[in-house]
Formats: C-alpha cells, sequence, structure tokens
C-alpha cells in the first residue's frame, strides 16, 4: 500500500481569515513571539500498489481535480512511508 501526503495552504495573495483569528487567539494564550500563522489542510491518500512516479501523478491529478482549488491555493504531494507496526513481539518463556 502506498501513502501519499498532499498539503494544500492558501495562496499568500489570498487572504486567511482562520489563520488570523489563531494569529489573534495565541497572544490571549500566553503564547508571544508568533509573528503570523497560515491555516491549511492535508490530505493523506493510500492507493494500491508501491510508490512510484505513477502513482505520485496520479495523486497530483487528485489535487488539482478535487483536493485543492489551484486557482486560490498550492499543494504539494509527497510519497511518505508506511508507518512500522508498533506491536511488540510475545515474551518467549
Amino acid at each position: 500500500m502506498a501513502r501519499y501526503v498532499v498539503d494544500v495552504m492558501p495562496k499568500p495573495e489570498i487572504l486567511d481569515p482562520q489563520g488570523k483569528a489563531v494569529l489573534g487567539a495565541l497572544p490571549r494564550l500566553g503564547f508571544g513571539g508568533v509573528t503570523d500563522v497560515r491555516q491549511g489542510k492535508r490530505f493523506e491518500v493510500e492507493v494500491e500498489g508501491d510508490a512510484s512516479a505513477a502513482g505520485l501523478d496520479e495523486v497530483r491529478r487528485m489535487a488539482e481535480t478535487l483536493l485543492a482549488n489551484p486557482v486560490i491555493e498550492d499543494f504539494t504531494v509527497q510519497p511518505v512511508e508506511p508507518e512500522a507496526t508498533t506491536e511488540q513481539p510475545e515474551p518467549t518463556s
């Protein structure tokens, strides 16, 4: 199973009211020194088979078609390694 991550962010020239709301709230919560916040979204897409250039192109087309609005948003697509299992082996006696 191949996994790809699509990060979508508003283009720099686009207003980001959610990011501005977070920027305004952080000082009220005691977090100082923050000069800007931009809010985006992240998609994790799993597809059959191994990660490949063709798979990356397919997920890029998904991003262009559905996951992002290319008029107002930029996006990046990258393959990620599947998470390693956290199961511990049974102790032997």
